[in-house]
C-alpha cells in the first residue's frame, strides 16, 4: 500500500516528533517475522516505552535528518524495523531481548549520543541497566555506609545499657 503525499508527510512529522524526544535509535532487520511475533515484540516495546514501528527507509531518513540520529543513515537499508526511546537503553534492550529468542529478527545497528552503533554495539547497550536499577544500585551504596555507622552506634548504646546493670 503506497501512501499519498500528505500521509508521508504525516509520517515523517510523528517519527520527527519520537525523535526529538529519543536518546536511542536501535534497528533491527524482521525478514521471516511472523505476524504473532511482531505483536509481541511490539507489545513488549509498548511496556518498556519504546516507539517500534516499520518504517520506509526513505522517510525514515527523512525523520532523523538533522538529528544526532541522521549518523544511521548509511545503517538504513532492507526491511527493518526502528525502535526509538527515551531511555537511553530500553530500545537496544527490548530489540536484543527478542533476538535472543528469535533467530529471524537480526540486528543491523542503531545511534545513541551522535554516535553509530553497529550489532554488538547495540548488544552491549542493551547489556547495561536501567535507569531505575542503576539509580537503585548507587542508593544502596549511599545507604550502605549510613546503615553500618547506624548499628554500631546501636550496639555501643546497648553495651552501655548492660554495662550498668552488671555494676
Amino acid at each position: 500500500m503506497s501512501l499519498n503525499r500528505n500521509e508521508k508527510a504525516a509520517v515523517v512529522a510523528d517519527v520527527s516528533a519520537q525523535v526529538a524526544r529519543s536518546q536511542t535509535l536501535a534497528l533491527a532487520e524482521y525478514r521471516g517475522l511472523t505476524v504473532a511475533h511482531l505483536d509481541t515484540l511490539r507489545r513488549q516495546a509498548r511496556d518498556k516505552g519504546v516507539y517500534l514501528h516499520v518504517l520506509k527507509n526513505t522517510l525514515a531518513r527523512r525523520a532523523v535528518a538533522g538529528t544526532p540520529f541522521e549518523v544511521a543513515q548509511e545503517t538504513m537499508v532492507g526491511p527493518l524495523i526502528y525502535g526509538f526511546s527515551e531511555d537511553a537503553v530500553a530500545a537496544a534492550k527490548v530489540i536484543a531481548d527478542f533476538a535472543k529468542g528469535n533467530d529471524k529478527l537480526v540486528i543491523k545497528g542503531g545511534a545513541y549520543a551522535g554516535k553509530v552503533l553497529d550489532a554488538d554495539g547495540v548488544k552491549t547497550l542493551a547489556a547495561v541497566p536501567s535507569k531505575e536499577v542503576l539509580l537503585s544500585q548507587l542508593l544502596g551504596l549511599m545507604q550502605s555506609p549510613v546503615a553500618r555507622f547506624a548499628r554500631v552506634l546501636a550496639a555501643v548504646a546497648e553495651k552501655k545499657a548492660e554495662a550498668p546493670a552488671a555494676a
